[in-house]
């Protein structure tokens, strides 16, 4: 007999938490090399506010629609399209504004410093939504999340400073 409390957790880790932790980790690591490679070639925070703005709305209409054209849902139990697209999009947008908003700031430094902050707190964030939801070592999503971003941003590093 299946139990009742762990298909409604299942049904919730693929409907909500999943196409949720997808936008999330999408926002919060593809926005960082165009973001950060915008902010090392001008120098300008505006400017590299206009492009995170832009990386993160880009990619969040993106994601919408990759979730929610990836399946109907109803072979594989995920949930309407819609809804997953909207989940997906809305938290890949989420993802990548964050660490957009100090650049709102006038001082490019300052701003810097502040986005690099927000990045770490977003990636612990993401390992500690795996590992709540996913029953993920921790330490070891921290581990695999963190590299990835390292990887992204440094893309956007040594571009941005060519």
């Amino acid at each position: 007999m299946i139990d009742p409390q762990h298909h409604h957790d299942s049904n919730f880790l693929r409907r909500i938490i999943q196409p949720g932790l997808l936008g999330l980790m999408d926002g919060s690591v593809s926005t960082l090399a165009p973001l950060f490679a915008t902010a090392y070639a001008t120098g300008s925070a505006h400017i590299a506010f206009l492009v995170g703005m832009s990386a993160a709305t880009g990619a969040g209409i993106s994601m919408a629609f990759a979730e929610g054209l990836s399946d109907t849902g109803e072979l594989t139990g995920r949930g309407h399209p819609v809804a997953r697209g909207l989940i997906t999009g809305g938290m890949t947008f989420v993802g990548g504004v964050f660490h957009t908003l100090p650049f709102l700031l006038k001082d490019l430094t300052t701003a810097l410093y502040l986005a690099y902050i927000i990045v770490g707190i977003e990636l612990i964030a993401i390992a500690f939504i795996r590992y709540h939801f996913l029953k993920m070592k921790f330490w070891l999503s921290c581990l695999q999340v963190v590299v990835g971003g390292i990887l992204v941003f440094l893309s956007g590093y040594f571009i941005g400073s060519a």
